[in-house]
């Protein structure tokens, strides 16, 4: 017991002597600098300015080298003097034009989302279609006319809408768990692509602040808090399309900063049926210092699209000359969505190193879709059209408290402590037989859906020398509730489930330009409500085990590489198919892969970059030959040369490319792989700039979508199986015109 005592008030001796460089980060104007990486490049410690730019970084010795790195500002070195560590130490950061120089590997769980923000800044998102790209390694596909949610892939997933990937923006959930169509289901298109300022991205289930749905990963979409300038911008271009956006400062002070932004979207696409297609965003967001330690942001946007669909089509009514690539066997598909936003993000520093960081909204959405995947399979003389509606209200909050630069014996130490909950009320779900969009034959599925997801979790990080250790846990409740419309008799039922999912990252900084991680935590996806009731509970929450092993390194200072070899594990489940109200078992399924890339400022205004990704994945348990995962992509890469600031030009050349991948359990149907390049170009004169923008440059003929279907055309004598696609976009050509003022 005595050395259990010495230990302990030598613990508390080194805390109590310990010396720690402290002070603010500001820019030019002396505004706080938020999220500035500093590196010991003596010690190897690291930490990062906090919401008011003050920082602490404990372990700290007289002639200690310590880095200090944002993105957009010249790197500072500061030789530590005596002075330094007896008063504030203010650091003044220059602005410069963006480069991978400034980037310094601090040993964070996420590092990799450092290196792709220089992709960012250097190539900002230009339309909805382009946010989730930016992640390296995850590609989709719309498959509905650009009103409906992409398809997702990522690590040898077909998410479909999101089942496998969590997605946020500004804290506030996009993913819509017991969803009309899909278990959840993520429409990003209520996002203004210009109000984005980074995205932070994590793959795998490694992250104690990310619940449901983070199997594959998760991405963070943050939009801008206030803007430099207004900037109002017209694009036009081939198939009848037609974009204007706006963006203004309406309030600017020194407590207050207020603007909104605005978009109209129009465009008929490339099918022979127009897609009228027309969507509307409206945003506004106020930010209130309340005080110098204290924030208030009040975000709210509403979002509609309304739109007409060609839908998938079969391969062989193209081949035997019954339509085009861009014909239709349905055109009366399509549909409407509107999704209204409330958020509210308060932020209250304690003191210099302890935070509480709160959030609240709701969210009221509307849904109606009209698909046909069968067209006369099963009702040889209506067809096989379907409608599925819904309308949610989504309730929630979160409170998370940050203790930050805790001295621990010859190491650091700080945790996170959160909490929070999630109510859905969904009403009046529905999946009907249809014709025509109007008439109403048969309805297949009918009730009202509440869930309740109440979290709390739990994420520490100790730093000794050039070592992190991040061990977490997360503990999640969920009650299900489903009252069936159409039973003779009252139908509502309920379940309840907790899952509890540990975590444990550990990283070696070699120095400041090389890290080395290790990841390893279980995860999950909820399944829909209706699975929920039907399944009395059993295995609906299930378990994803990771690990991934990798490097993060600039063996250069103007070159970044990064590789990671990672496996996946997911439980049994089962899926409640949203197109024909059933309830399907999907078995265990395993992956294996590796994720490299590479990121080169090859010049000051010429960046290259490419990301290249490899699965294996398969079903546990099914016989060899018959155990591929449908759809699961086993290689994808994307990359691109971008150039900003070569005098007045900027612009971008990037290309994407799957690989064929199996259509089916056994592999004998193949869905064709694609290789497509998209160009920009800017010209800036003064505050005006003028862009062309080209999908698809070398005008090639690829699917976009595509799915193993069986299906009938009208008076087939037998259904067929075989691929149904919808068409990749051809040579799409639009101009832009904006201005800054």
């Amino acid at each position: 017991m005595k050395y259990i005592l010495t230990a302990f008030f030598m613990l508390l001796i080194n805390a109590q002597y310990a010396q720690t460089l402290a002070g603010k980060v500001v820019d030019n104007s002396g505004g706080p600098l938020v999220d500035v990486a500093i590196f010991n490049k003596t010690t190897g410690s690291h930490t990062h300015s906090n919401e008011s730019g003050t920082y602490g970084l404990v372990k700290t010795s007289v002639n200690d080298s310590v880095y200090f790195s944002s993105l957009g500002y010249q790197t500072v070195l500061v030789v530590v003097k005596a002075s330094d560590l007896s008063e504030a130490k203010l650091v003044t950061m220059n602005e410069a034009s963006i480069s991978l120089g400034q980037v310094v590997l601090v040993s964070e769980v996420n590092a990799l989302s450092r290196l792709v923000d220089v992709d960012i800044k250097t190539n900002p998102v230009k339309s909805s279609q382009e946010i989730l790209r930016k992640v390296p390694g995850l590609i989709i596909g719309q498959h509905a006319g650009g009103g409906k949610a992409e398809q997702i892939f990522l690590r040898g997933f077909d998410i479909d809408h999101g089942t496998d990937i969590s997605i946020n923006v500004d804290g506030l959930p996009v993913n819509m768990v017991s969803h009309a169509h899909g278990q959840g289901y993520s429409d990003l298109h209520f996002i203004i692509p210009e109000t984005i300022e980074d995205i932070n991205f994590g793959k795998g289930p490694y992250y104690a602040d990310h619940g449901d749905f983070t199997t594959a990963g998760y991405v963070d979409l943050h939009r801008r808090k206030k803007l430099d300038d207004n900037l109002i911008s017209l694009e036009a271009g081939q198939f009848s399309t037609m974009r204007f956006m706006g963006m203004l400062k309406v309030l600017e002070s020194q407590k207050s900063n207020a603007y909104i932004a605005s978009e109209l979207y129009l465009t008929d696409g490339p099918f022979d049926s127009p897609q009228d297609f027309n969507r509307v965003n409206i945003m506004g967001r106020y930010t209130y210092a309340v005080a110098d330690d204290e924030e208030l942001m009040f975000t709210a946007s509403h979002f509609q699209s309304r739109w007409n669909a060609s839908g998938q089509i079969p391969q062989r009514a193209v081949d035997e000359g019954l339509i085009d690539r861009f014909g239709a066997i349905d055109d009366t598909e399509g549909g409407e969505t509107s999704r209204t936003n409330i958020l509210v993000n308060h932020v209250k520093m304690l003191d210099e190193n302890r935070t509480v960081k709160s959030k609240a909204y709701v969210s009221q959405y509307n849904f109606d879709l009209y698909s046909n995947f069968t067209f006369y399979l099963y009702d040889p003389v209506n067809g096989d059209q379907i409608h599925q509606k819904e309308n949610r209200v989504i309730v929630g909050a979160e409170s998370i408290f940050e203790r930050e630069n805790l001295n621990l014996g010859r190491g650091s130490f700080e945790y996170q402590a959160g909490g929070g909950f999630r109510y859905d009320n969904v009403d009046d779900v529905e999946l009907s037989h249809t014709v025509n969009r109007k008439e109403t034959l048969e309805q297949l599925a009918f009730g009202d859906v509440d869930e309740v997801n109440a979290y709390g979790f739990f994420n520490a990080e100790y730093r000794i020398g050039k070592w992190a250790f991040n061990p977490s846990v997360r503990l999640d409740y969920f009650q299900f509730q489903y009252m069936n419309a159409l039973s003779e008799t009252y139908d509502d039922k309920s379940e309840d489930k907790v899952a509890i999912s540990p975590k444990l990252n550990t990283i070696y900084s070699v120095n400041s330009n090389w890290q080395l991680f290790l990841k390893t935590g279980l995860g999950f996806h909820s399944n829909d409500a209706r699975v929920v009731v039907a399944n009395k509970g059993y295995e609906i929450l299930p378990t994803a085990y990771g690990v991934d092993l990798g490097t993060i390194v600039k063996p250069l200072d103007k070159l970044a590489l990064n590789a990671a070899l990672w496996w996946l594990y997911l439980d049994q489940e089962f899926v409640y198919v949203g197109d024909a109200a059933v309830v399907e078992p999907s078995g265990q399924t395993r992956r294996l892969g590796l994720d490299i890339g590479a990121r080169y400022q090859a010049l000051p205004w010429l960046y290259v970059y490419a990301d290249a990704n490899f699965a294996k994945g398969r079903s546990v348990g099914a016989p060899k030959g018959e155990d591929y995962i449908p759809l699961a992509p086993d290689f994808t890469t994307a990359g691109g040369i971008m150039v900003d600031n070569l005098g007045k030009f900027s612009g971008a050349l990037t290309y994407r490319y799957i690989d064929d991948r199996p259509a089916n359990e056994d592999n004998s149907i193949v869905a064709e792989g694609y290789f497509v390049t998209d160009f920009n170009i800017n010209y800036t004169w003064k505050n005006w700039t003028y862009g062309i923008i080209i999908e698809n440059l070398f005008d090639t003929e690829w699917n976009e979508t595509q799915f193993a279907t069986e299906s009938r055309l009208y008076n087939e004598p037998e259904p067929v199986e075989e691929i149904h696609f919808t068409p990749g976009t051809p040579f799409y050509l639009r101009g832009k015109v904006s201005v800054r003022f």
